[in-house]
């Protein structure tokens, strides 16, 4: 028997409570666009080996000038601005599905990096950030004698 395979997400039941509390402070009491939020939320990776992080971060059609990214207190913080295309007085626009407009993600990395070997590259859509491990936090082998 074949068994689907779910995509974890361990952030889901935050953003469901955080959907239910942002219902209370709708349109009803405070008005439109009360709480300011992103516009979308790139899709990111977060991934480590022994030597460093590796983070990749989905941002298709963007350019690299339009992208901000910062590391403060083990904390990585990517924010940018998708820009949509210019409105056209004679298109008809019959599905609208792409995002657009600013964006924000931080993540907190486990373990002391070396703020001095962060290394970012942009490529087809893709920001690919190295982050290199603290001398402190290398993970070293003992012998028992």
């Amino acid at each position: 028997m074949k068994k689907d395979v779910q995509r974890f997400s361990p952030f889901s039941e935050l953003f469901d409570l955080r959907k239910e509390i942002d219902s209370l402070f709708d349109d009803r009491f405070f008005g439109k666009n009360f709480i300011s939020e992103p516009s979308w939320i790139p899709s990111m990776d977060v991934v480590e080996n022994e030597k460093e992080f590796l983070v990749t971060v989905e941002l298709p059609g963007m350019k690299k000038e339009d992208i901000n990214v910062s590391m403060e207190n083990n904390i990585l913080t990517i924010e940018g601005e998708r820009k949509s295309e210019k409105e056209e007085k004679n298109k008809t626009f019959h599905r609208i599905e792409r995002a657009y407009g600013k964006f924000y993600r931080s993540v907190v990395l486990p373990k002391k990096v070396d703020e001095n070997n962060i290394k970012a590259t942009f490529k087809d859509g893709l920001l690919n950030i190295t982050i290199g491990k603290s001398e402190k936090e290398k993970s070293k082998t003992i012998e028992i004698s």
